[in-house]
């Protein structure tokens, strides 16, 4: 005969193991959330510089087009050359610049040392 008191029965988990899974939880996410923030903000910069080089192009094609070496406003090249004025995804704006200029993001670099985070035409 078998008493009340030897066999314990578990119906749950307890507050530790709960506990504890908690803790590992909140490790990855410690771990994951920067790397997300990370890509994130390189994706941007790199769509950015897309931007740019496609609004390079457009003057290069405009200038060539209209045999003239007066840069044109970015309002210029649409609907001809680009079909829609591109934005930055970080919310900067753009200039075309001149000809010893590239076209520019108002954003530009960023303060680390990170290039992948640059709104900057790459050469």
């Amino acid at each position: 005969m078998i008493s009340r008191f030897s066999k314990k029965m578990r119906h749950g988990f307890t507050l530790v193991e709960i506990m504890i899974v908690v803790l590992i939880i909140g490790i990855l996410l410690a771990i994951a959330i920067p790397n997300f923030v990370r890509a994130r903000n390189s994706s941007r910069a790199k769509s950015c510089q897309a931007n740019l080089k496609q609004i390079d192009s457009a003057t290069e094609q405009y200038l060539m087009d209209n045999r003239t070496t007066t840069y044109p406003a970015l309002t210029a090249l649409n609907p001809t050359y680009i079909k829609a004025a591109p934005s930055c995804p970080s919310g900067g704006t753009y200039a075309i610049g001149s000809a010893t200029t590239n076209p520019t993001c108002t954003i530009g670099t960023n303060d680390s040392a990170d290039t992948f985070d640059d709104h900057v035409l790459a050469q």
